[in-house]
Parts: structure tokens; C-alpha cells; sequence
């Protein structure tokens, strides 16, 4: 339960008088450093929560109804909150006192959503999909290769508030690089979610490259001597984790495209051409990834046409061996027939002469099988 929820349950206030009646209580109250979920005020979801001023980070603890008054009174600045998983039940207040849509607190709250960027009146929502590749010592048939998540975030003149799925995408060495450059923290929010975009971008860079390891292994073992014999479900979960890539890279086209182009109230000008930069990777990690698909598809077609010779050279050569002994039993059954007057039964020397015509005849059509490179 958030601050402003709890406060609410206890004081049965609510809308605009509950949250001034919250943000007197609040006063009242100790500071409690917000960097520390389990002391923040707000619920265990809370990661951060911090104001900046044109571009520096606002020293003192405050808790949020305190920050976003203060940043809306001197009409300066903006707060950061960055939250982690959080409950219908945490994110309640903060939906009430940023005046959040529903739909975009029920997205946020419940992730497992596309890349998309949507506007509520004055509110910028956008949900970025998070990428991480997962360290294997050999790939098998069931490793997991590209573990995914979700970055969603609320956008408005004096508020970001960043909700994080997943078990990677930290923001924390974003924020700590963003508060490295006053200049570019000073542009405002969009500041904000152009690092965030870029950040997320730049991580699918870092993917590709790592499963292009495993793919130009995989390739290597394919037209390797014994290639025939590679594990098809190596190349299968290759696909499959792809896929999964691809899920999180390609739909984010549309959403950066608008960010570049078209003009949005909360976006200033400026930082739109920072998004032209991170659409132009964006499309680099996408044509990667469509490459990607092709070549896996072009090894696996190759695999099975390893796997076809392989069996024609296996029937080739059962089919030789049975030619081969397709004499001797010929012979034998010939012999075994027991009719009385069979030609050499009474001489002396039928028997190994009759083997030795079968061994030269065995030797002629062995010999033969060899030459064509049937054995």
C-alpha cells in the first residue's frame, strides 16, 4: 500500500482535500531516504525517487507529495520516481496524485505488453522491452539465450516515473551517468526517456552480438566433418530465442518513429533529433536480426541436407555389402537345394574350387562397389 493509500485508509480522505491532508501529514513526519525500499514510505516497489533542478540533483530527502509540490510551486525542475515491479495496490497513489489513465496504471502494474507509445491528454506513456543475454557454457538444445523484460514510462512537463519488469535493466547506472551531465538532465523529462530509449537500444546491440557468437558457432559445427551429426534442436532454440529478440526489437520501430518526427507537447524539439539517433540502431539491431533468421534458416536447410547424403551414403552402402553378399548365398542356396546330380559333388576338389569361384566373384563385385565409391 502506498503512503497516500495508507493515509487515506486511516484519515478516510480522498481526491484533491485528501492529498493536501496527505502532504500535511506527510510534513510532519520524518524524512526517510527514498533509495531504500525498505524504509520507503511508498511500498517495497520504490527504487528511487529524487528531484532535479536544472539539471543537478536536489540534495535532502523528500518524500513524493512533499517533491512533486515543491518542483509544481517554483514550476522548475521535475521528479524521478523509479519503481520495480509494483502492486495494483502501491502504484494506486502514485496514479492518483500524477493523475495516471487507468489504462496505462493497469499496462504498467500487469507488463507483459508490446513497445508502444500512447498519449493521455498531457501524458506521455511508452513501454520499452528489455533485453539481456544469458551467459551459457555450451549451447544445447534448451539453453536460454535472450532473457526479456520491460521498462514502462509516464512522461509529463514536471514528472517521470519509470515502472522496471524483469530481472536486468537497471536504471541506476543510467540515472548515475544521466546526473554526470547537468547540461543534458536540464533539457527536462524527455531527457529522461531519450536515455532510457538509448540505454535500451544500445543493450540490443549488445545481444546481437553475443548471438552471433552462438550462431557462427553452431554454423561452424554444422560444416564440420561429422556436421551431419549436430543437434538439429541446437539450431531450433536458436530460432526460438530469436523470436524472442525479434518480439522486443521490431515493434519498437513505430514508437521511436513518432518520437523523431512527429511533435509531442512534452518532447522538446531539440532532444527529437536524439531520437533520430537512437531509431537509425534501432534499425541497425533490427537488420541484424532479420539477417539473423535468414542464415539460421539457410543452416538448418543445410543440416538436413547433411542428413539426406549421410542416409544415401548409409543405403549406398548397405545396398553394396548386400550385393557383395548376394553371391555366397546365391551359391549356398543353389547347393542347398540337395538334388542328386549336382555338378563337383563327387570330385575331390568341388568344394574349394566352388569357394574359391565364390571369393573371386565376392572380390570382383567388392572391387567394383569401391571404384564407383560405394565403400
Amino acid at each position: 500500500m502506498t503512503m497516500a493509500g495508507n493515509l487515506r485508509r486511516v484519515t478516510g480522505l480522498s481526491g484533491v482535500g485528501g492529498l493536501r491532508k496527505v502532504a500535511r501529514l506527510a510534513r510532519r513526519r520524518p524524512r526517510v531516504d527514498l533509495s531504500h525500499p525498505a524504509r520507503s514510505p511508498l511500498g517495497s516497489s520504490v527504487v528511487n525517487c529524487v528531484t532535479y533542478q536544472d539539471g543537478v540533483r536536489v540534495s535532502g530527502a523528500l518524500d513524493l507529495v512533499d517533491a512533486v509540490r515543491r518542483v509544481r510551486k517554483s514550476g522548475e525542475g521535475f521528479v524521478w520516481l523509479g519503481l520495480h515491479e509494483p502492486t495494483a495496490q502501491e502504484f494506486a497513489g502514485i496514479a492518483e496524485l500524477f493523475d495516471l489513465h487507468p489504462l496505462a496504471v493497469e499496462d504498467a502494474v500487469e507488463a507483459h505488453q508490446r513497445p508502444k507509445l500512447e498519449r493521455y491528454g498531457e501524458t506521455l506513456f511508452a513501454v520499452f522491452k528489455t533485453v539481456c543475454y544469458v551467459e551459457h557454457e555450451q549451447l544445447t538444445a534448451t539453453s536460454e539465450v535472450v532473457d526479456t523484460g520491460e521498462i514502462m514510462v509516464f512522461l509529463g512537463e514536471d514528472f517521470v516515473v519509470t515502472v522496471r519488469h524483469g530481472r536486468h535493466g537497471s536504471l541506476g547506472p543510467l540515472r548515475e551517468e544521466l546526473e554526470s551531465r547537468p547540461e543534458q538532465l536540464a533539457k527536462g523529462p524527455a531527457a529522461v526517456l531519450y536515455a532510457i530509449a538509448d540505454h535500451v537500444v544500445d543493450e540490443y546491440l549488445n545481444v546481437t552480438d553475443a548471438v552471433q557468437a552462438d550462431i557462427d558457432l553452431v554454423e561452424t559445427d554444422v560444416f564440420a566433418e561429422n556436421g551431419a551429426r549436430t543437434d538439429p534442436g541446437r539450431i531450433y532454440q536458436m530460432k526460438r530465442e530469436l523470436l524472442e529478440l525479434k518480439r522486443a526489437v521490431v515493434p519498437l520501430g513505430r514508437p521511436l518513429e513518432d518520437l523523431a518526427t512527429r511533435p509531442i507537447r512534452v518532447v522538446d524539439p531539440e532532444i527529437q533529433a536524439y531520437f533520430r539517433d537512437v531509431l537509425d540502431h534501432l534499425i541497425r539491431a533490427r537488420d541484424q536480426i532479420a539477417a539473423f533468421d535468414e542464415l539460421l534458416n539457410s543452416i538448418l536447410q543445410a543440416h538436413l541436407a547433411q542428413v539426406t547424403v549421410a542416409q544415401n551414403e548409409d543405403m549406398r552402402k548397405i545396398t553394396a555389402w548386400a550385393a557383395v553378399i548376394a553371391v555366397p548365398t546365391m551359391v549356398c542356396g543353389v547347393y542347398g537345394m540337395n538334388f542328386e546330380h549336382m555338378p563337383e559333388l563327387d570330385w575331390r576338389y568341388g568344394y574349394p574350387l566352388v569357394m574359391s569361384v565364390t571369393a573371386l566373384f565376392c572380390a570382383v563385385v567388392y572391387r567394383g562397389f569401391r571404384r564407383n565409391g560405394w565403400l
